[in-house]
């Protein structure tokens, strides 16, 4: 054999042995990379499905011809397929409401000059010291503006977030937490009866003190040409029974109804709204573990034209303000603040300062005292919810 075609030979060799690492190696990249067709995705895309088939024709002279004509019409059909797949991750980016945050607790810290929390504009009549035994707080994402903001008014000013005595977990993290007596108040709406069983459980009883009222509102993609829907379509929709929003009016799309984690303050509403009514199981793509997943990590709160979610009010008007999400009127009225107030607007919540029973904190009454107060009511109202006091 001359020593040509031995070169010939070897080149062949290193060109397939090169083939196969390149495939090996953009197979690997394709398995682990994000959703999606990235510039990395598309590189990988390109070695592993396109370069090949640029270089079998050296390895076959023969018939370079013909292989690289096919070449060419597998090449054009490869980027044809990653140019529709890109138009579709992109179309589908769209149609999504994010769903990948929970509440900025940053801007809603006390003792800080730009804080979006109110503050009162004259010192509280109630003013705890750091030697005192201060209460510790938490509770619910939607509720952590307002507390926050007692916190400001009322404790001394080196207090920080998730340092005792102030904290930010969730509702499940929170109840559970006062049940087991580590914290002495949670703020958010009524537990689940899980969470109450749980409590009682460890020995623990629950009390409750009533401080404001919010509204549980639904919501969906601002361009869906619904506006509003009756209590009986939505216990439908959530109970399975209605499936597509053309039977509500809508068009013919399958309708996408997300849910909450069990335990969660809105999905506990979203139980006593059901009143008994037996609530589908969604799939698990479908519930979110934070609430600004369920608007903007539903989780996680993946949410398309044709999806409906349920949030509180005021978290979803005044704390994600999401513009690609409406919330819709339930039979007729409108989820305002005046209508909450009024009673016209019927699915409502009270807001509780929740206690456990025998709390020997002394300072645990007096908080809740000046949160009943006309400084501790101000602050709700101003907040966004409406006070006790205005209903």
């Amino acid at each position: 054999m001359d020593k040509k075609k031995i070169t010939n030979i070897i080149f062949k060799v290193v060109i397939s042995i090169l083939i196969l690492i390149c495939t090996v190696i953009c197979a690997v990249i394709l398995e682990f990379s994000t959703y999606g067709m990235g510039l990395s995705k598309v590189i990988a895309f390109f070695a592993m499905f396109i370069a090949p088939f640029l270089l079998i024709p050296i390895l076959i002279p023969k018939y370079r011809k013909k292989l690289y004509i096919f070449s060419s019409i597998y090449t054009f059909l490869v980027v044809l397929a990653i140019v529709i797949n890109i138009s579709c991750v992109n179309y589908d980016k769209g149609l999504k409401i994010k769903t990948d945050i929970n509440i900025n607790t940053s801007e809603y810290l006390p003792f800080v000059k730009d804080t979006k929390i109110y503050k009162l504009n004259k010192e509280a009549s109630l003013k705890f010291n750091t030697s005192d035994d201060l209460p510790i707080l938490d509770g619910a994402a939607a509720v952590f503006p307002v507390y926050s903001a007692f916190v400001n008014a009322v404790y001394p000013s080196n207090v920080e977030l998730n340092l005792n005595p102030f904290l930010y977990t969730n509702t499940v993290n929170g109840y559970t937490s006062l049940a087991n007596n580590n914290i002495d108040i949670f703020f958010g709406a009524y537990p689940s009866e899980k969470q109450i069983e749980y409590a009682k459980s460890v020995g623990t009883e629950f009390e409750y003190t009533k401080i404001g009222k919010e509204a549980f509102v639904f919501f969906v993609n601002k361009d869906n040409k619904i506006d509003g829907l009756t209590t009986s379509q939505i216990k439908d929709i959530y109970s399975g029974k209605i499936t597509n929003w053309k039977e509500v009016g809508g068009e013919n799309k399958k309708i996408i109804a997300f849910q909450r984690n069990e335990g969660s303050g809105s999905q506990s509403m979203l139980k006593r709204f059901m009143d008994g009514t037996k609530i589908m199981t969604a799939p698990k793509e479908q519930v979110n573990e934070l609430m600004g997943g369920i608007i903007d990590q539903v989780a996680d709160y993946k949410n398309y034209k044709n999806s409906i979610g349920f949030s509180f009010r005021y978290y979803l008007e005044g704390i994600i303000k999401n513009k690609d999400v409406k919330m819709l009127e339930v039979d007729g009225i409108a989820p305002t603040k005046e209508n909450i107030a009024s009673g016209k607007y019927k699915i409502t919540t009270d807001l509780y300062a929740v206690t456990y029973k025998g709390n020997d904190n002394e300072n645990v009454k007096k908080l809740i005292d000046w949160i009943l107060s006309d400084e501790g009511q101000e602050i709700i109202e101003e907040t966004g919810y409406v006070g006790i006091s205005k209903e």
